[in-house]
Protein backbone atom coordinates (compact mmCIF):
# COMPACT_ATOMS: atom_id res chain seq x y z
CA UNK A 1 0.00 0.00 0.00
CA UNK A 2 1.15 3.32 -0.48
CA UNK A 3 -0.26 6.97 -0.44
CA UNK A 4 1.69 8.26 -3.62
CA UNK A 5 -0.05 6.51 -6.50
CA UNK A 6 -3.24 7.62 -4.71
CA UNK A 7 -2.29 11.30 -5.11
CA UNK A 8 -1.36 10.32 -8.66
CA UNK A 9 -5.02 9.34 -9.22
CA UNK A 10 -6.88 12.56 -7.76
CA UNK A 11 -3.94 15.00 -9.28
CA UNK A 12 -5.75 15.88 -12.57
CA UNK A 13 -8.59 16.74 -10.29
CA UNK A 14 -6.55 19.31 -8.10
CA UNK A 15 -4.94 20.42 -10.98
CA UNK A 16 -8.17 21.42 -12.83
CA UNK A 17 -7.28 19.30 -15.80
CA UNK A 18 -10.42 17.16 -15.59
CA UNK A 19 -13.59 18.58 -13.89
CA UNK A 20 -14.65 17.48 -10.40
CA UNK A 21 -17.55 15.54 -10.15
CA UNK A 22 -21.00 16.82 -8.81
CA UNK A 23 -23.01 16.29 -5.83
CA UNK A 24 -25.76 13.73 -7.42
CA UNK A 25 -23.27 12.20 -9.67
CA UNK A 26 -21.76 8.23 -7.91
CA UNK A 27 -18.42 7.05 -9.11
CA UNK A 28 -17.23 3.92 -8.88
CA UNK A 29 -13.78 3.00 -7.69
CA UNK A 30 -12.33 -0.12 -8.37
CA UNK A 31 -9.00 -0.94 -6.69
CA UNK A 32 -9.25 1.58 -3.86
CA UNK A 33 -6.91 1.50 -1.05
CA UNK A 34 -6.55 2.66 2.65
CA UNK A 35 -5.52 6.62 2.79
CA UNK A 36 -7.42 8.38 -0.02
CA UNK A 37 -8.44 11.44 0.24
CA UNK A 38 -10.84 13.27 -2.36
CA UNK A 39 -9.62 16.88 -3.14
CA UNK A 40 -11.69 19.33 -2.06
CA UNK A 41 -14.75 20.34 -3.81
CA UNK A 42 -15.05 16.67 -4.97
CA UNK A 43 -19.00 16.02 -3.97
CA UNK A 44 -19.79 12.96 -5.72
CA UNK A 45 -20.61 9.42 -4.05
CA UNK A 46 -17.14 7.22 -4.23
CA UNK A 47 -18.82 3.40 -4.33
CA UNK A 48 -15.48 1.99 -3.87
CA UNK A 49 -14.58 -2.06 -4.28
CA UNK A 50 -11.46 -3.72 -2.69
CA UNK A 51 -11.97 -7.36 -2.29
CA UNK A 52 -8.51 -7.36 0.04
CA UNK A 53 -9.89 -8.07 2.94
CA UNK A 54 -7.53 -5.64 5.18
CA UNK A 55 -7.98 -2.99 3.02
CA UNK A 56 -12.03 -2.98 3.19
CA UNK A 57 -12.28 -3.26 6.86
CA UNK A 58 -9.78 -0.13 6.91
CA UNK A 59 -11.98 1.54 4.16
CA UNK A 60 -15.26 0.79 5.45
CA UNK A 61 -14.22 2.03 9.29
CA UNK A 62 -13.05 5.06 7.68
CA UNK A 63 -16.78 5.46 6.76
CA UNK A 64 -16.26 4.97 3.08
CA UNK A 65 -19.08 2.92 0.99
CA UNK A 66 -16.95 -0.30 -0.24
CA UNK A 67 -18.07 -3.84 -1.33
CA UNK A 68 -15.77 -6.61 -2.56
CA UNK A 69 -16.24 -6.99 -5.83
CA UNK A 70 -18.57 -3.99 -8.34
CA UNK A 71 -22.07 -3.84 -8.20
CA UNK A 72 -24.35 -1.46 -10.68
CA UNK A 73 -23.87 0.16 -13.47
CA UNK A 74 -24.80 3.47 -15.24
CA UNK A 75 -22.07 5.29 -13.18
CA UNK A 76 -21.27 9.00 -13.91
CA UNK A 77 -17.19 8.18 -13.51
CA UNK A 78 -14.83 5.98 -12.59
CA UNK A 79 -11.54 5.55 -11.12
CA UNK A 80 -9.11 2.58 -10.90
CA UNK A 81 -5.96 2.49 -9.09
CA UNK A 82 -3.35 0.32 -10.92
CA UNK A 83 -1.70 -2.10 -9.28
CA UNK A 84 1.66 -4.46 -10.26
CA UNK A 85 -1.18 -6.80 -12.17
CA UNK A 86 -1.30 -5.93 -15.52
CA UNK A 87 -4.23 -8.06 -15.95
CA UNK A 88 -5.79 -7.53 -13.32
CA UNK A 89 -5.34 -3.70 -14.52
CA UNK A 90 -7.05 -4.34 -17.35
CA UNK A 91 -10.13 -6.22 -16.01
CA UNK A 92 -10.58 -3.42 -13.92
CA UNK A 93 -10.55 -0.93 -16.54
CA UNK A 94 -12.73 -3.27 -18.77
CA UNK A 95 -15.43 -3.77 -15.41
CA UNK A 96 -15.21 0.40 -15.41
CA UNK A 97 -16.18 0.65 -19.55
CA UNK A 98 -18.81 -1.89 -18.57
CA UNK A 99 -20.15 -0.23 -16.03
CA UNK A 100 -20.43 3.54 -17.08
CA UNK A 101 -22.78 5.98 -18.62
CA UNK A 102 -22.27 6.34 -22.08
CA UNK A 103 -19.31 9.23 -22.55
CA UNK A 104 -18.61 9.01 -18.82
CA UNK A 105 -15.36 10.06 -17.62
CA UNK A 106 -12.54 7.30 -16.79
CA UNK A 107 -9.77 8.41 -14.49
CA UNK A 108 -6.60 5.71 -14.00
CA UNK A 109 -3.29 5.99 -12.03
CA UNK A 110 -0.64 4.08 -11.05
CA UNK A 111 3.29 3.77 -10.20
CA UNK A 112 5.94 4.02 -12.79
CA UNK A 113 7.40 1.24 -10.97
CA UNK A 114 4.19 -0.81 -11.37
CA UNK A 115 4.39 -0.36 -15.19
CA UNK A 116 1.64 1.79 -15.57
CA UNK A 117 2.98 3.67 -18.54
CA UNK A 118 2.78 0.59 -20.59
CA UNK A 119 -0.71 0.14 -19.54
CA UNK A 120 -1.40 3.88 -20.98
CA UNK A 121 -0.40 2.93 -24.50
CA UNK A 122 -2.44 -0.59 -23.86
CA UNK A 123 -5.71 1.60 -23.39
CA UNK A 124 -4.73 3.92 -25.87
CA UNK A 125 -5.02 1.43 -28.43
CA UNK A 126 -8.54 0.63 -28.12
CA UNK A 127 -9.63 4.30 -27.16
CA UNK A 128 -8.31 7.68 -27.47
CA UNK A 129 -6.95 9.61 -24.79
CA UNK A 130 -8.27 12.86 -23.33
CA UNK A 131 -5.31 13.47 -21.55
CA UNK A 132 -2.46 12.62 -18.95
CA UNK A 133 -0.01 14.00 -16.06
CA UNK A 134 3.03 12.74 -14.40
CA UNK A 135 3.43 13.44 -10.40
CA UNK A 136 3.65 11.60 -7.46
CA UNK A 137 5.94 9.02 -9.54
CA UNK A 138 3.35 7.91 -10.92
CA UNK A 139 0.89 8.52 -14.30
CA UNK A 140 -2.30 9.47 -14.34
CA UNK A 141 -4.72 8.79 -17.75
CA UNK A 142 -8.23 9.68 -18.39
CA UNK A 143 -10.16 9.08 -21.12
CA UNK A 144 -14.26 8.33 -22.11
CA UNK A 145 -16.31 5.56 -22.46
CA UNK A 146 -16.61 4.94 -26.09
CA UNK A 147 -20.33 3.99 -27.63
CA UNK A 148 -19.28 1.02 -28.37
CA UNK A 149 -18.41 -2.18 -26.77
CA UNK A 150 -14.83 -3.25 -28.49
CA UNK A 151 -12.70 -2.08 -25.70
CA UNK A 152 -14.11 -3.76 -22.70
CA UNK A 153 -13.97 -7.18 -24.85
CA UNK A 154 -10.76 -6.86 -25.88
CA UNK A 155 -9.29 -6.55 -22.56
CA UNK A 156 -11.47 -9.40 -21.24
CA UNK A 157 -10.57 -11.52 -24.39
CA UNK A 158 -6.65 -10.67 -23.29
CA UNK A 159 -7.03 -11.50 -19.25
CA UNK A 160 -9.58 -14.78 -19.50
CA UNK A 161 -9.84 -17.28 -16.72
CA UNK A 162 -7.45 -19.58 -16.73
CA UNK A 163 -7.35 -23.33 -15.67
CA UNK A 164 -4.33 -24.69 -13.89
CA UNK A 165 -3.47 -28.36 -13.57
CA UNK A 166 -6.36 -28.90 -15.94
CA UNK A 167 -8.91 -28.08 -12.63
CA UNK A 168 -8.80 -25.45 -11.00
CA UNK A 169 -10.24 -22.07 -12.52
CA UNK A 170 -8.84 -18.81 -11.83
CA UNK A 171 -7.98 -15.29 -12.98
CA UNK A 172 -6.14 -12.91 -13.28
CA UNK A 173 -4.71 -10.66 -9.95
CA UNK A 174 -4.65 -13.77 -8.36
CA UNK A 175 -1.75 -15.39 -6.05
CA UNK A 176 0.31 -17.45 -8.49
CA UNK A 177 -3.05 -17.78 -11.19
CA UNK A 178 -1.58 -19.48 -13.43
CA UNK A 179 0.24 -22.07 -12.26
CA UNK A 180 0.46 -23.87 -9.15
CA UNK A 181 3.01 -22.17 -6.44
CA UNK A 182 6.43 -24.26 -6.32
CA UNK A 183 6.00 -23.98 -2.32
CA UNK A 184 2.64 -24.86 -2.25
CA UNK A 185 3.88 -28.02 -4.49
CA UNK A 186 6.27 -29.20 -1.83
CA UNK A 187 3.58 -28.67 1.27
CA UNK A 188 1.46 -30.71 -0.60
CA UNK A 189 3.76 -33.71 -1.23
CA UNK A 190 4.91 -33.59 2.32
CA UNK A 191 1.80 -33.58 3.36
CA UNK A 192 0.51 -36.79 5.83
CA UNK A 193 -2.29 -39.04 5.13
CA UNK A 194 -3.51 -38.95 8.20
CA UNK A 195 -5.32 -36.45 9.24
CA UNK A 196 -8.84 -36.42 10.83
CA UNK A 197 -11.67 -34.49 12.06
CA UNK A 198 -11.77 -30.54 11.26
CA UNK A 199 -9.05 -29.24 9.20
CA UNK A 200 -8.05 -25.72 7.90
CA UNK A 201 -6.15 -23.75 5.06
CA UNK A 202 -5.31 -20.64 5.82
CA UNK A 203 -4.54 -18.43 3.01
CA UNK A 204 -6.56 -20.87 0.74
CA UNK A 205 -5.91 -18.69 -2.05
CA UNK A 206 -7.84 -20.77 -4.69
CA UNK A 207 -8.21 -24.26 -3.13
CA UNK A 208 -5.07 -25.79 -4.57
CA UNK A 209 -3.96 -27.01 -1.41
CA UNK A 210 -7.29 -27.74 0.26
CA UNK A 211 -8.12 -30.12 -2.66
CA UNK A 212 -4.75 -31.74 -1.55
CA UNK A 213 -5.70 -32.19 1.34
CA UNK A 214 -8.58 -33.94 0.76
CA UNK A 215 -7.47 -36.18 -1.89
CA UNK A 216 -4.55 -37.56 0.42
CA UNK A 217 -6.74 -37.62 4.91
CA UNK A 218 -9.62 -39.37 3.72
CA UNK A 219 -10.51 -39.24 7.62
CA UNK A 220 -11.41 -35.29 7.77
CA UNK A 221 -14.83 -34.52 8.91
CA UNK A 222 -15.28 -30.66 7.53
CA UNK A 223 -12.69 -28.43 5.94
CA UNK A 224 -12.54 -24.46 6.41
CA UNK A 225 -11.22 -22.36 4.22
CA UNK A 226 -9.53 -18.69 5.20
CA UNK A 227 -9.02 -16.42 3.07
CA UNK A 228 -8.42 -12.42 2.83
CA UNK A 229 -8.71 -12.23 -1.29
CA UNK A 230 -12.58 -12.27 -2.06
CA UNK A 231 -12.13 -13.37 -5.59
CA UNK A 232 -9.32 -15.89 -4.85
CA UNK A 233 -12.13 -17.46 -1.95
CA UNK A 234 -15.09 -17.53 -4.95
CA UNK A 235 -12.58 -19.02 -7.13
CA UNK A 236 -11.99 -21.75 -4.34
CA UNK A 237 -15.56 -22.22 -4.03
CA UNK A 238 -16.13 -23.03 -7.40
CA UNK A 239 -13.03 -25.38 -7.18
CA UNK A 240 -14.26 -27.69 -4.59
CA UNK A 241 -17.66 -27.85 -5.42
CA UNK A 242 -17.97 -31.14 -6.91
CA UNK A 243 -14.47 -32.16 -4.49
CA UNK A 244 -15.08 -35.23 -1.59
CA UNK A 245 -18.91 -34.25 -1.24
CA UNK A 246 -19.41 -36.13 2.25
CA UNK A 247 -16.52 -33.72 3.66
CA UNK A 248 -18.53 -29.95 5.43
CA UNK A 249 -16.85 -27.56 3.66
CA UNK A 250 -16.86 -23.24 4.84
CA UNK A 251 -15.93 -20.66 3.50
CA UNK A 252 -14.45 -17.61 5.39
CA UNK A 253 -13.74 -14.19 4.10
CA UNK A 254 -11.16 -13.05 6.61
CA UNK A 255 -7.99 -11.17 7.78
CA UNK A 256 -6.06 -13.57 9.98
CA UNK A 257 -3.95 -10.98 11.39
CA UNK A 258 -7.22 -9.22 13.03
CA UNK A 259 -9.92 -11.08 12.64
CA UNK A 260 -10.10 -13.81 15.30
CA UNK A 261 -10.99 -17.46 14.44
CA UNK A 262 -13.75 -18.91 16.69
CA UNK A 263 -13.75 -22.44 15.31
CA UNK A 264 -10.55 -25.02 16.62
CA UNK A 265 -8.87 -26.95 14.49
CA UNK A 266 -7.02 -30.51 14.54
CA UNK A 267 -4.60 -29.75 11.88
CA UNK A 268 -4.02 -26.84 9.36
CA UNK A 269 -1.78 -26.01 6.32
CA UNK A 270 -0.75 -23.05 5.27
CA UNK A 271 1.16 -21.12 2.80
CA UNK A 272 1.43 -17.17 4.41
CA UNK A 273 2.14 -14.27 2.26
CA UNK A 274 5.42 -12.85 3.15
CA UNK A 275 4.83 -9.57 1.62
CA UNK A 276 2.37 -6.95 0.30
CA UNK A 277 5.14 -4.38 -1.48
CA UNK A 278 8.06 -5.72 -2.99
CA UNK A 279 10.01 -6.18 0.28
CA UNK A 280 9.78 -9.19 2.53
CA UNK A 281 7.78 -8.48 5.45
CA UNK A 282 8.53 -11.48 7.37
CA UNK A 283 6.15 -10.39 10.21
CA UNK A 284 3.02 -11.13 8.35
CA UNK A 285 3.85 -14.98 8.39
CA UNK A 286 4.66 -14.85 11.66
CA UNK A 287 1.50 -13.32 12.58
CA UNK A 288 -0.08 -15.84 10.59
CA UNK A 289 1.66 -18.42 12.65
CA UNK A 290 0.80 -17.10 16.30
CA UNK A 291 -3.17 -16.94 14.94
CA UNK A 292 -2.66 -21.18 13.40
CA UNK A 293 -1.59 -21.43 17.27
CA UNK A 294 -4.53 -19.75 18.61
CA UNK A 295 -6.83 -21.73 16.68
CA UNK A 296 -6.07 -25.45 17.34
CA UNK A 297 -6.90 -27.63 19.30
CA UNK A 298 -4.26 -29.31 22.26
CA UNK A 299 -2.29 -31.19 20.65
CA UNK A 300 -3.31 -30.17 16.65
CA UNK A 301 -0.67 -30.16 13.84
CA UNK A 302 0.43 -27.30 11.56
CA UNK A 303 1.84 -27.95 8.23
CA UNK A 304 3.37 -24.78 6.46
CA UNK A 305 5.91 -23.69 3.70
CA UNK A 306 8.08 -20.99 3.88
CA UNK A 307 10.91 -19.65 1.88
CA UNK A 308 14.14 -20.58 3.07
CA UNK A 309 15.90 -17.45 3.86
CA UNK A 310 12.57 -16.16 6.69
CA UNK A 311 13.01 -16.75 10.05
CA UNK A 312 10.33 -18.36 11.49
CA UNK A 313 12.11 -20.90 13.73
CA UNK A 314 11.72 -18.61 17.04
CA UNK A 315 7.80 -18.00 16.61
CA UNK A 316 7.40 -21.91 15.72
CA UNK A 317 8.80 -22.51 19.30
CA UNK A 318 7.35 -19.76 21.08
CA UNK A 319 3.67 -20.79 20.10
CA UNK A 320 3.91 -24.15 19.50
CA UNK A 321 5.28 -27.16 21.74
CA UNK A 322 7.38 -28.70 19.08
CA UNK A 323 8.24 -28.06 15.45
CA UNK A 324 10.49 -30.02 13.18
CA UNK A 325 11.51 -29.28 9.34
CA UNK A 326 10.06 -32.14 6.77
CA UNK A 327 11.73 -31.01 3.82
CA UNK A 328 13.64 -28.01 1.77
CA UNK A 329 14.68 -27.25 -1.55
CA UNK A 330 16.65 -24.70 -3.03
CA UNK A 331 13.43 -22.17 -2.17
CA UNK A 332 11.05 -23.08 0.25
CA UNK A 333 11.42 -25.63 3.82
CA UNK A 334 8.46 -27.02 4.77
CA UNK A 335 7.38 -27.52 8.79
CA UNK A 336 5.18 -29.52 10.87
CA UNK A 337 4.40 -28.79 14.38
CA UNK A 338 2.18 -29.12 17.31
CA UNK A 339 0.53 -27.58 20.15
Amino acid sequence: MSAEPLKTLFHPFEAEAVALPRNGERVLFLGAEPGLRPPQGFEAALHLVQGFRPYFRTLQAAGFAVTPQAEGDGFDAALVLAGRHRGQNELHIAEALERMAPDSLIVVAGGKDDGVASLRRRVEELVPLEGHLPKYHGIAFWFRRPAGAHAATTLRAANPDQLVDNRFSTRPGMFSFDKVDAGSKLLADNLPADLRGNVADFCAGWGYLSAEVLARSPGILALDLHEADFASLEAAKANLAATSPSVAKSFFWTDLLSEPVEKRYDAIVMNPPFHRSRAAEPEIGAGMIRSVAKALKPGGRLFMVANRQLPYEPVLSAAFSSHAELARDGMFKVFATRR
